[in-house]
């Protein structure tokens, strides 16, 4: 009787001359929830001046972009007019007013259609729920930022 012959890639006691490697099956990394999809976004003239508006649909529950900017120190912290600052906790402060920061054109909504989430001292905008083409993003800023 003949010996079944092994199969490319599984160990077999019987076949010394086996040299394929058996490669571990690479696990498929589960999407972090704060990693920003690639979706289409557009600046452009809102109700309130500049907006930030899908162009494609954003499911619920998406990170849709990243708020981003430069880390100020106490003493910059303390001479900077922006309006474009958010807390991100420990005394640190993001400063979001470069205009590559797109997502600084978030306007303002006391029904909004986005929130944010702070991650390792990173700023996203999560989707509250569906949003369709052609919609502007919108959070609510919070009480503290118009009582400055």
């Amino acid at each position: 009787m003949k010996a079944p012959t092994p199969t490319a890639g599984v160990p077999s006691s019987t076949d010394p001359t086996q040299t394929e490697p058996i490669m571990p099956q690479a696990k498929k990394k589960k999407p972090s929830k704060f990693e920003p999809g690639d979706f289409a976004l557009k600046v452009k003239r809102s109700r309130t001046g500049l907006g930030l508006f899908a162009v494609d649909p954003i499911p619920k529950k998406a990170c849709i972009i990243e708020y981003v900017g430069k880390h100020l120190t106490d003493e910059e912290y303390d001479r900077s007019q922006s309006r474009y600052l958010f807390d991100i906790g420990n005394g640190k402060v993001l400063d979001g007013t470069p205009r590559w920061n797109r997502a600084r054109y978030i306007n303002h909504s006391c029904a909004p259609n986005c929130e944010v989430e702070l991650h390792k001292k990173r700023v996203y905008i999560i989707a509250l729920r569906k949003i369709a083409p052609g919609e502007e993003l919108s959070y609510d800023y919070g009480k503290e930022y118009f009582d400055e």
